[in-house]
C-alpha cells in the first residue's frame, strides 16, 4: 500500500474529509494511462484505428457485388437494392448513441469487445443471408455494433496522449472513418468477381475477429473515471472504509438517466442553434451524396465502360486520391491561414470562424466535380474524365467535413462539443442512408447529367453558409449560445 493509500485507509476519525477522495497518487503515477509505457499507449492507438479501418470498411464493401446480391437474393426493386449497401450507415448512426453512455458506465474497453463481437457475429449473418429480409436486418445491426470504434476512439486517445502529442495519434485514427469507405470496395471489386460477394463478408468476418482478439490481449481500461473508482473499490475492500469515493466519481445516476441525457441533448442543440443546424445539413448533404455516388459507380462503369466487377472497384480510388490531397493540404494550409488571419486582424487568439476559410475555399468544388461527374458519364467520355470528377467531389467533401467538425468543437467547448458533434454526425448518417433511396429515380428521370447537376447546383446553394458564419458568425454564436442552458 502506498503512502496516499495508508493516509487515504486511515480509520481514527482525525482525517480530513479531503483524505476520503481516492485520486492518483502522483503526477507520474503508473496507473494513469498517459503515464504508460509509450509502446503500450500506441498499441492502443493502432488497434483502435484498425477496428474503425474495419468497421467502415464494411458499408461500401459489397457495393461492386450488388449487382449478384441482387440476382442471388431475388431483390427486384432499387430501393431495396439500395438500402442493402446504406443501411449500415443507419445502423452507425444509431448504435453510437447507446454505447457511448454505456461506455461511460461499465468503461471503454467492455464494450469495445462486445461491440466487436456482436459486428462479427453479424457481419456472418450477412454472408448467410437466403433472403433480403435477412440481409437487412443483420447489416442493420452489424452497422450499430460497427459504429462503436469511431464512437469511443476519441475518447480513447484523449486518455492516453497529452493536448500536444494528440495530434499524430487522431491523424492515424481518421484514417479509418476516411479511408475505409474507399478502401472497401476496391477490395470487394476482386474478391466478388472471384470466390463471390458472400466472401466479402467473411473475409470481414475474419479480420473483425483477428483484430477483436488482438483487443482483448492488448487493451486495457484507459477511462481515468473507471480507473479510479476501480481503486477506490479496492481501497475499500482492503480497508473497511466505506466513507472513500474516486475524485472522478460524478452525481450517480442510472443507466437510463445516462442514455435519456445523451439521447435528448443532442436534439435540443440542433434545434437551439442556427449555426449547428445549418453546418449539420450542410454535411449532411454533402455525405450523403458521396454514398448516392457509390451506388452509382456499378452501372455507370460496369454498364456503360464495360468495366468486369474486379476493375469497377478500382474507380473508387478517385475518392483516394482526394482523401490523400485533402489531407496533405489541410496540413499544409490550416495553420499557415489562421495565423496570417490572425495577423491581418492583430489578434492574440484564433477565432472558431477562422476554421471556415478553408471550406470557403474549396467547398465549391463539390458542386463542379458532381457536374464534372454526371455529364461525362451521360455522354460515356473516356472514363478517366468522370474519375476526375469524382476526386474534385471528394477534396471538397473533405473540406466541408473536416473544418466543419473542428468549429464546432471550437464553438461549443469541451462540456457540449461531444452533443453537439453527436447531432451533426446524427444527421450525416441518416442522410447517407436515405438520401441515396432517390437515386434511381432521379436518374430515370433527369439522366446523370441533369441529376447531378441537381445535386451539384443544392451543393453550390450552401457555399453562402460559411461565408455568412465566418462574417456574423461571433454575434451569431455569442447571442445564442449566451441563451443557451446546457440540457442535465
Amino acid at each position: 500500500m502506498t503512502p496516499k493509500e495508508q493516509e487515504i485507509g486511515n480509520m481514527d476519525g482525525s482525517a480530513l474529509p479531503e483524505t476520503k477522495v481516492v485520486d492518483w497518487d502522483r503526477e507520474d503515477d503508473p496507473i494513469h494511462p498517459r503515464n504508460w509505457p509509450a509502446s503500450k499507449r500506441w498499441a492502443h492507438v493502432i488497434i483502435i484505428s484498425i477496428l474503425a479501418l474495419i468497421t467502415n470498411m464494411a458499408p461500401t464493401m459489397c457495393a461492386p457485388g450488388i449487382q449478384e446480391i441482387e440476382a442471388d437474393l431475388n431483390i427486384t426493386s432499387n430501393v431495396a437494392s439500395t438500402l442493402a449497401v446504406t443501411l449500415y450507415v443507419l445502423g452507425v448512426a444509431i448504435g453510437p448513441m447507446f454505447t457511448s453512455p454505456l461506455g461511460e458506465i461499465y468503461g471503454r474497453v467492455p464494450v469495445y469487445h462486445a461491440a466487436n463481437v456482436i459486428f462479427v457475429a453479424f457481419i456472418i449473418g450477412s454472408a448467410l443471408s437466403q433472403n433480403l429480409a435477412q440481409f437487412l436486418i443483420f447489416r442493420f445491426f452489424s452497422g450499430c455494433a460497427g459504429g462503436t470504434p469511431m464512437a469511443l476512439g476519441g475518447g480513447t486517445i484523449a486518455d492516453i496522449t497529452t493536448i500536444q502529442k494528440r495530434a499524430v495519434a487522431m491523424a492515424l485514427f481518421s484514417m479509418g472513418p476516411l479511408a475505409g469507405p474507399v478502401l472497401g470496395p476496391v477490395i470487394g471489386g476482386f474478391v466478388t468477381a472471384g470466390p463471390g460477394w458472400r466472401w466479402t463478408f467473411w473475409l470481414l468476418a475474419l479480420l473483425g475477429g483477428a483484430a477483436g482478439a488482438t483487443a482483448l490481449v492488448v487493451m486495457r481500461e484507459t477511462h481515468p473515471k473507471i480507473i479510479l473508482e476501480r481503486k477506490a473499490v479496492r481501497l475499500r475492500a482492503t480497508t473497511g472504509n466505506q466513507d472513500l469515493r474516486s475524485k472522478l466519481a460524478s452525481s450517480p445516476l442510472s443507466p437510463r438517466q445516462v442514455l435519456v441525457q445523451v439521447l435528448i441533448r443532442p436534439a435540443m442543440l440542433l434545434f437551439q442553434s442556427p449555426i449547428l443546424f445549418v453546418i449539420s445539413l450542410y454535411v449532411a448533404l454533402v455525405f450523403g451524396v458521396m454514398y448516392l455516388l457509390f451506388t452509382t459507380f456499378p452501372s455507370v462503369f460496369e454498364d456503360q465502360y464495360g468495366f468486369g466487377t474486379s476493375i469497377s472497384g478500382l474507380v473508387y480510388l478517385g475518392l483516394g486520391v482526394a482523401l490523400v490531397a485533402s489531407m496533405l493540404l489541410f496540413n499544409l494550409l490550416n495553420g499557415r491561414v489562421q495565423a496570417a488571419r490572425m495577423q491581418a486582424d492583430g489578434v492574440q487568439q484564433a477565432r472558431p470562424e477562422y476554421r471556415l476559410l478553408l471550406m470557403i475555399w474549396f467547398s465549391p468544388s463539390v458542386g463542379f466535380g458532381l457536374i464534372i461527374y454526371g455529364w461525362t458519364a451521360h455522354y460515356k467520355v473516356h472514363w478517366i474524365v468522370p474519375i476526375i470528377g469524382t476526386v474534385f467531389m471528394g477534396l471538397g467533401a473533405f473540406f466541408v467535413i473536416m473544418p466543419s467538425q473542428l468549429y464546432l468543437v471550437d464553438v461549443f467547448g469541451s462540456q457540449a462539443a461531444a452533443s453537439a458533434l453527436g447531432a451533426n454526425n446524427l444527421l450525416r448518417y441518416i442522410s447517407s442512408t436515405f438520401l441515396p433511396l432517390a437515386g434511381p429515380a432521379m436518374y430515370r428521370k433527369l439522366n446523370y447529367g441533369w441529376g447531378n447537376t441537381l445535386l451539384g447546383l443544392l451543393a453550390l446553394a450552401f457555399v453562402p453558409g460559411p461565408l455568412l458564419f465566418y462574417r456574423y458568425g461571433e454575434r451569431l454564436r455569442t447571442k445564442s449560445l449566451g441563451k443557451r442552458r446546457e440540457p442535465t
